[in-house]
């Protein structure tokens, strides 16, 4: 497995795999690795000639106090992970090598997209996001990119300025990735301590509720985001930054789940801020 750490060393390795006509599958992180990712490394796998992920935890895209000091970094850790699937090369700049001295240039999409879910929670978030995707993209030389369900505005966001800005890469979102638990996998489950861990399982039982609620006939927004929170509420731990539900993957307001509906909910337990969803969408015609 290679490792890149400058821009002339990716663009050289792309460049040539590109010459040689090989696809490239690009799975940009944060690292602190785990099934989740690997999982996208898989299907990236299985689609691309070349496998390609980036281990940057992006400082543009952390608001004031969050957590872009503490987030963990174990470099050394995650290559042995890279090297099990296996990936063929690692992009892993410092942040001066991203954004240098001068630099200035931000994507914004100017969408309601990104004033919603944590788009309203973390301001200036998603230019952050959009910023770094883009610049790994061109600098990737990707066919393919793909990213995980859990983070599905931000998905949402890239397939947004994907087509905006006519890039040619196909934008892949995979299922979820959960602990047996249930509990939904993120690099941020670290920071929970047991007692923690064992309250975070609220999130996934809350939006089981939600969807039985659902397969059951019961299709009002109101009513699926109060069944939400009165599981949330159930846990002492748990502090909901939002119960929200719109339509996917436009997010559009809606008063009643008529298509996919996207179910997102953000809770803090102790100090640490954790995301989950499902897409409710109802059951095809057997025939």
């Amino acid at each position: 497995m290679k490792i890149l750490r400058t821009i002339q060393e990716i663009e050289e390795y792309t460049k040539a795999v590109k010459a040689s006509g090989r696809t490239i599958g690009l799975v940009p992180t944060m690292g602190a690795l785990h099934e989740g990712h690997l999982t996208l490394m898989r299907l990236a796998r299985q689609s691309c000639d070349v496998v390609l992920a980036s281990v940057f935890v992006n400082p543009v895209q952390f608001g004031p106090g969050e957590d872009y000091d503490a987030y963990p970094r174990q470099f050394e850790d995650d290559c042995a992970q890279l090297a099990t699937v296996p990936v063929d090369a690692v992009f892993h700049p410092d942040p001066v090598v991203m954004y240098p001295s001068g630099y200035a240039t931000y994507i914004n999409v100017e969408s309601a997209i990104t004033q919603k879910l944590c788009g309203a929670k973390r301001p200036g978030h998603f230019r952050g996001v959009a910023t770094v995707v883009v610049k790994l993209m061109n600098l990737a030389r990707a066919d393919k990119a793909f990213f995980g369900q859990k983070d599905a505005q931000q998905v949402v966001v890239i397939h947004r300025f994907v087509a905006d800005l006519n890039l040619p890469v196909e934008v892949v979102m995979a299922p979820i990735s959960r602990e047996a638990s249930g509990l939904a996998r993120s690099s941020r489950n670290v920071y929970l301590s047991a007692s923690e861990r064992t309250a975070a399982l609220v999130l996934h039982r809350s939006l089981q509720a939600a969807q039985t609620a659902f397969s059951q006939g019961e299709k009002e927004c109101l009513r699926l985001k109060q069944i939400v929170q009165t599981v949330l509420g159930s846990e002492p731990l748990a502090d909901p930054d939002y119960v929200e539900l719109y339509s996917f993957p436009e997010l559009a307001d809606i008063s009643r789940v008529q298509g996919p509906a996207l179910l997102a909910i953000a809770v803090r337990i102790g100090r640490t801020r954790l995301i989950d969803n499902i897409i409710l969408e109802a059951e095809k015609p057997c025939c």
